[in-house]
């Protein structure tokens, strides 16, 4: 078949043009990583060569010994990386190596702050991958062809990693991937074998796949045989090497091995190949479970989150085994999404090799897997909690807001869930979520039936909500709730350890025990002689609220609103209708009660004033003042500015 050759050149997306420098730039203190990132790549398109090979076993074209090839050439000074996996089409090449086709990437350039430490932590969080070639080499060739495609489908890519590549259809014989790393001056201590292959055991030694090298053999002849003594002609003859195949990794699943024959550099090692990070995993659990349903799994907590932890397209971090032969990480069917950040493997004996993705939706045995692996995530971030907080609150800043879906996804584990939350409140009076729902509980004062929290969209607007007025004034800790995910995860955590949560916004206020008896009469007598004000400010604000009352929670702020016990707060309205929803108003459509404090000036004012105008224009300024205190928008502003301007006006005179 003849080979179209058709070569073109292209311009790198703009965000590559920036990682590249920023790895070049960033990353020189590691240049070893490359190595590691390049064989990883190797692994993974073996892994998929293998399961794809289940069902087509013509994709190994007569060649199933799987292995990754390093070779090196001092005089033209290179480095080759090559494997017998999968391969890529030319398309593919273009898709996956002209382009950073990853979500979170905008996130990932807002990020990076210009200091070379700090940067070179945040591109290890993002993934280094084959652009890591860039630190060592000035220019990098890649030849790859598809299994199972004509030898003439070759695609070759080659760049010296700065503002284009050129990308041509070339014939290339064997399927998989060939990297030829043509190196820069002054990194020729990795034209060394001895220096190669400390790396690939620093690195790769896990990697259950031959990593292999040349070697040279010298022969050896027996001098002192007899019958060999004149033989002048083999004597003088000098030995030439013989070249052998050497594999330079133990080339055995890290998973497999008992947990005493592992060390903890080991298991950081294997967590850098699985989810291709450049930092230390926060902490692992690694375990087998016999019985019917046979499985391993060895799963890892991120120090840091990743950039597409919020994109709901994003694949999970597990990756499913069957008897150690990779089948899919496309796994939401072993890990729910609230802990989408754990990285690993589960390896089960259970399953035929041959079984389907739409089979492993729907197996029982899968079902059971998932299960347990949960269960062993949960234990692992309980004890994290409990014998080692530091490293606890960190996991929680970085994933606290992921955990809190736990108990609306999670029923059958929301109690245990529902354990490891952490929130802010106002005991702690700092935005850390520090507080667990235990601590809360064993702080309740005496008399106390339930939890009480407040939602707002920021944790200013919590802290400051008039809602928490009377609370401090009784010394009532209530926990301060600004995540997003705070108001759906209310809506379904409605207890804890047979409190009730209520939420200090929404409808009669009623501290039980905790009440003052006086208080209550002295309110009862104010009721009566705020009557004639109340019907008159509902009168102003007419169908802009449900209810115009006294407030038994404020005394500082002259007014609030408050949503209907069973209606939606102002903040989930907020929320929704940032995502698009029409909202007929505060609360599902139930408008806010309106309440105000009798104590105070501006509402004491209230009561004499005569000027109906002046009592309209102060109505809608404490109402609007009230919207504005929940972090609320006005519908208009300006006419907010003109009242209020025109009140104080009126005190100069």
């Amino acid at each position: 078949m003849t080979v179209e050759v058709k070569k073109e050149t292209l311009g790198f997306q703009t965000e590559v043009k920036h990682l590249l420098h920023l790895m070049i730039h960033s990353l020189y203190s590691n240049k070893e990583i490359f190595l590691r990132e390049l064989i990883s790549n190797g692994s993974d398109a073996v892994d998929k060569l293998r399961f794809e090979a289940l069902s087509n076993d013509k994709l190994y074209d007569g060649d199933s010994d799987l292995k990754i090839r390093i070779a090196f050439d001092k005089d033209q000074r290179t480095i080759t990386i090559t494997d017998n996996g999968i391969g890529m089409t030319r398309a593919e090449v273009q898709e996956h190596i002209g382009t950073i086709a990853k979500s979170g990437t905008k996130q990932f350039f807002e990020a990076l702050t210009g200091e070379q430490a700090k940067d070179s932590e945040l591109i290890g969080q993002f993934g280094v991958g084959f652009y890591s070639a860039f630190i060592v080499a000035d220019k990098v060739t890649l030849t790859t062809r598809k299994a199972g495609s004509d030898k003439s489908e070759g695609a070759r890519w080659e760049s010296a990693g700065e503002g284009d590549y050129t990308l041509e259809t070339v014939e290339k014989a064997q399927r998989g991937t060939e990297i030829v790393l043509h190196l820069k001056e002054g990194e020729d201590e990795f034209l060394d074998s001895y220096r190669i292959r400390s790396v690939v055991r620093k690195f790769s030694d896990h990697i259950a796949l031959p990593i292999v090298m040349d070697k040279e053999v010298m022969p050896s002849y027996e001098d002192d045989s007899e019958e060999n003594a004149d033989d002048t002609e083999k004597s003088d003859a000098k030995p030439v090497a013989q070249i052998e195949e050497e594999t330079i990794n133990s080339a055995s699943a890290l998973w497999t091995k008992a947990r005493q024959d592992i060390s903890e550099e080991d298991y950081a090692s294997f967590y850098k190949h699985v989810s291709h990070d450049y930092q230390e995993p926060l902490t692992h659990v690694h375990s087998k479970v016999e019985g019917t349903n046979e499985y391993t799994l060895l799963l890892y907590v991120p120090t840091r989150a990743p950039f597409d932890m919020w994109d709901r397209e994003a694949k999970h971090g597990v990756k499913l085994y069957i008897r150690k032969v990779f089948i899919t990480d496309d796994a939401e069917q072993l890990m729910p999404r609230y802990l989408r950040f754990i990285k690993g493997i589960i390896d089960t004996n259970s399953l035929p090799l041959n079984v389907s993705r739409e089979i492993l939706q729907q197996s029982k045995q899968i079902s059971n897997i998932k299960s347990g692996a949960v269960k062993k995530v949960l234990g692992m971030l309980e004890s994290l909690a409990k014998n080692d907080p530091e490293k606890y609150a960190t996991f929680w800043s970085q994933f606290g807001a992921v955990i809190k879906e736990g108990p609306i996804e999670d029923h059958s584990n929301k109690d245990r869930v529902s354990k490891l939350l952490r929130f802010a409140s106002t005991h702690a009076n700092t935005d850390k979520q520090e507080v667990a729902l235990e601590d809360y509980v064993g702080r309740m004062k005496e008399g106390q039936e339930k939890i009480y929290y407040v939602t707002g969209e920021t944790f200013s607007a919590a802290k400051n909500s008039p809602h928490l007025e009377i609370f401090r004034k009784k010394g009532i800790e209530v926990l301060l709730l600004s995540d997003r995910i705070d108001e759906w995860l209310v809506s379904h955590l409605d207890e804890f350890d047979g409190k009730h949560l209520e939420s200090v916004a929404k409808g009669n206020l009623d501290l039980g025990s905790l009440a003052d008896e006086e208080d209550q009469k002295n309110q009862e007598e104010v009721n009566k002689d705020f009557e004639s004000v109340l019907k008159q400010i509902k009168d102003v604000l007419g169908d802009k609220v449900s209810e115009v009352k006294l407030s038994h929670r404020l005394t500082e702020s002259p007014a609030c609103l408050v949503a209907d016990v069973y209606g939606m707060s102002l903040n989930m309205e907020r929320i929704m209708k940032e995502a698009g929803q029409m909202m007929g108003g505060m609360g599902m459509g139930k408008k806010p009660i309106f309440e105000i404090n009798p104590s105070h000036p501006l509402v004491a004012r209230m009561k004499t004033e005569q000027d109906d105008s002046r009592f309209a224009d102060l109505t809608h300024i404490l109402f609007d003042q009230a919207i504005l205190s929940e972090g609320g928008q006005l519908d208009d502003p300006a006419a907010f500015v003109h009242k209020l301007n025109g009140l104080l006006q009126g005190l100069l005179h």
